[in-house]
């Protein structure tokens, strides 16, 4: 009987799956650095509804037999394109730009699909993702995306901060948050487009959303937060190929589950933490015995004196 590692970690002998893991950590990697700004500026919907505003030129580009990949970003770009219109333009709110501009591609998608006759095959990737799937080209195109998703990042790091925490201070710093707010669509475009093929439209902003959000409970800065979501993000990777490789689960499904469940950790971890250090922090403000003790004997002997 083969050692139960050797058994666990067999995976990792396929040419296929090793390419699902690269590809899932530059996702991750890529997710992380946008998603840290994601949920310090509590936009979690932006990522879903990108990932679903997809659906379109995912569908386009596969029935007309072009790059998956491109329809994806072409589609994602326009919707990010539409949100920051309506935003500037009509000054809507927004959370109300995302919702209309989500609403109108999920049903230009369904549409699109509804006009095909055999895409059931193709609709269940793009929704659920087919990461072991993964080939070399996309391995490029997701390093590529990682590099300009790091240039972007270093260029309007203040800008999209500033943004994040409060838009009208990054006004009046001159800021520019106009910029820094489609910098930051800009990001999160690159990541959904980036990791649908990993998790899937409908499982994308598991990536963008969960490891940043288990890194920021301790992570004290910005970039701080986005080492350490890339970490938990890529070990979330790593855990649920291996656990769909043993159960027979869906690939994206489990890596999401796994992005939940390291989420859920680091919060558990978090609160014990909080729990211990409470008596800690109030220690000092304890009345010392020695002083209660002491004090009556001082007066005794005063007295007596």
């Amino acid at each position: 009987m083969p050692p139960i590692d050797a058994t666990l970690l067999a995976p990792f002998e396929t040419a296929f799956f090793g390419r699902a893991l690269l590809g899932g950590v530059l996702a991750a990697a890529i997710c992380a650095v946008a998603g840290a700004w994601v949920v310090a500026r509590g936009m979690a919907f932006l990522g879903e509804a990108l990932g679903h505003g997809m659906l379109p030129g995912v569908a386009i580009a596969t029935l007309v037999g072009g790059p998956p990949l491109l329809g994806a970003a072409a589609s994602a770009a326009a919707m990010a394109l539409g949100i920051g219109w309506l935003t500037r333009r009509r000054r809507l709110r927004d959370d109300t730009a995302i919702g209309i501009a989500f609403v109108g591609m999920l049903a230009l998608g369904v549409v699109v699909v509804s006009r095909s006759g055999s895409f059931a095959t193709d609709a269940t990737a793009i929704l659920f993702g087919d990461v072991l799937a993964v080939r070399e080209p996309e391995l490029l195109a997701l390093a590529a995306g990682l590099a300009a998703t790091l240039v972007l990042a270093a260029v309007l790091h203040r800008p999209i901060t500033a943004l994040a925490f409060d838009e009208r201070v990054a006004a009046t710093l001159g800021m520019r948050p106009g910029l820094a707010r489609v910098g930051l669509a800009a990001l999160v475009t690159i990541a959904v487009v980036a990791s649908y093929q990993a998790v899937g439209t409908l499982l994308v902003v598991a990536l963008l959303v969960a490891p940043p959000a288990a890194a920021s409970l301790w992570a004290r800065s910005i970039p701080a937060a986005m080492l350490a979501g890339a970490g938990i993000g890529a070990a979330a990777v790593a855990a649920g190929l291996l656990g769909s490789w043993h159960l027979g689960t869906a690939a994206g499904a489990s890596i999401a589950i796994a992005a939940v469940v390291a989420f859920a950790l680091s919060l558990a971890l978090r609160s014990l933490a909080d729990r211990r250090a409470l008596p800690g922090a109030r220690a000092p403000h304890a009345p010392d015995r020695s002083t209660r003790t002491e004090a009556p004997e001082r007066a005794h002997e005063r007295s007596a004196a």
